[in-house]
């Protein structure tokens, strides 16, 4: 049985229904996206800033409004978005002029941070009501002042020569702390690449003589409480001008330094044949020494060879001659001993020793004649006659009469 639904029921539903219409409708709560903050208008005219992400009540009928906490300005394109997309918006490259009166287009890019502090925040919405405006009023033409004096201070020459780096500084630099007040000097110098003298106008920073820190104008940002996270120059496309000049000076700075190469080549030829001549000379003079030094040697080991050689032939000569008186003090000692036995027995011992060799000798000759010892024919000899005996009583009577001569000697 389906239930009788009453007036009263069906009256209180309706209502339900249009409550929730109208708090759908009026809705007084509302969603922080993270990276986001939300400023928020209610009907009071009281103006609040979520920034922690998630649900919060914003009341009935409130006006609210989307800022990303981080802006990106970027100068990539050769033309501008008016949307922003990804927190970032693109306002196209940046033209600057180098103090050398050429120019180039820049790329590159620079993150913004926005203040967290409410009434700075509420300040950067009433005066400029969305990003886009933020950007295209302040955040951009700041960027390009601070991108253009820095291009000031250099000219295109330095810049490619190794200024990146210091443009970069000074541009991060003028973008957190503010831009520089600037000083013109004009100079004339002689340009070398093209021989003639030309008129040069120097940009310097203007310093504070008591703080000697640099002056600058106002910043735009910081009165916001916007700071910058980070700032790039990613490019610089030079002019045709300049890219025709610094072929110039490249094409002359390495013939400049060709020429500079070989002529190190050589000097470093003409050392190194330098130091082998006097390496030459040193090993010849050295060579020399040494063939000096043995010679030296050779002589003075001559000499003392020479001096022990003489050293031995005077000891040898004087041994000699010690020899020699020695050898004659013997043979007159044999000499005088001997005379004084020949005195004593009138050289008997001698003169028999001669005796018997002669007897030996005329003996020995007789036993070996093989003739005839008695004549074969005699005249008047007696009979009986030896020729042998005779021969041998002739010798002893001899020997006898010699040794009787002899025996008178005193």
């Amino acid at each position: 049985m389906n239930p009788i639904i009453s007036k009263k029921t069906i009256a209180l539903g309706v209502v339900v229904i249009l409550v929730f219409i109208f708090l759908l409708m009026t809705n007084p709560f509302s969603w922080n996206d993270a990276g986001n903050r939300t400023v928020v208008e209610r009907t009071t005219g009281e103006q609040i800033v979520q920034f922690a992400p998630g649900l919060f009540y914003a009341g009935f009928f409130a006006k609210e409004k989307e800022w990303p906490n981080q802006i990106s300005v970027t100068y990539q394109e050769e033309a501008a978005k008016a949307e922003i997309e990804d927190n970032g918006i693109e306002v196209g490259q940046i033209m600057i002029r180098f103090s050398d009166a050429t120019t180039a287009n820049v790329k590159g890019i620079v993150q913004f941070i926005l203040p967290s502090d409410e009434k700075e925040m509420i300040l950067i919405h009433n005066t400029h009501r969305t990003p886009n405006s933020l950007v295209a009023k302040r955040l951009a033409p700041y960027t390009k002042e601070c991108l253009q004096s820095s291009a000031q201070l250099m000219s295109s020459e330095k810049h490619y020569g190794g200024g990146r780096a210091q443009m970069a500084q000074d541009f991060l630099d003028q973008l957190k702390e503010g831009v520089y007040l600037l000083k013109t000097e004009e100079n004339v110098v002689f340009d070398s690449l093209e021989r003639e003298k030309k008129r040069v106008y120097q940009t310097e920073i203007q310093y504070d003589k008591k703080t000697s820190a640099p002056k600058r104008k106002l910043s735009s940002i910081k009165e916001y409480g916007i700071t910058v996270a980070d700032a790039a120059v990613t490019d610089v496309d030079y002019e045709d001008k300049v890219d025709q000049k610094l072929t110039k000076i490249i094409d002359a700075v390495t013939k400049s330094s060709i020429s500079k190469q070989e002529l190190m080549t050589a000097q470093q030829q003409t050392l190194t044949a330098k130091a082998k001549g006097e390496q030459a000379l040193v090993e010849i003079e050295y060579q020399q020494k040494q063939e000096q030094t043995r010679q030296v040697v050779e002589a003075e080991t001559k000499v003392k060879v020479a001096e022990q050689d003489k050293l031995q032939q005077r000891i040898a000569y004087e041994a000699a001659i010690l020899e020699a008186k020695k050898i004659k003090e013997l043979a007159d000692a044999e000499a005088y001993s001997k005379s004084r036995i020949m005195q004593a027995d009138g050289a008997l011992e001698m003169k028999l020793k001669a005796q018997i060799e002669v007897q030996k000798a005329w003996a020995d000759a007789f036993s070996k004649y093989t003739g005839a010892i008695v004549p074969q024919f005699q005249t008047g000899a007696g009979v009986g006659t030896n020729g042998a005996l005779n021969f041998m009583d002739i010798m002893t009577a001899k020997t006898a009469k010699d040794f009787a001569l002899e025996m008178k000697n005193k």
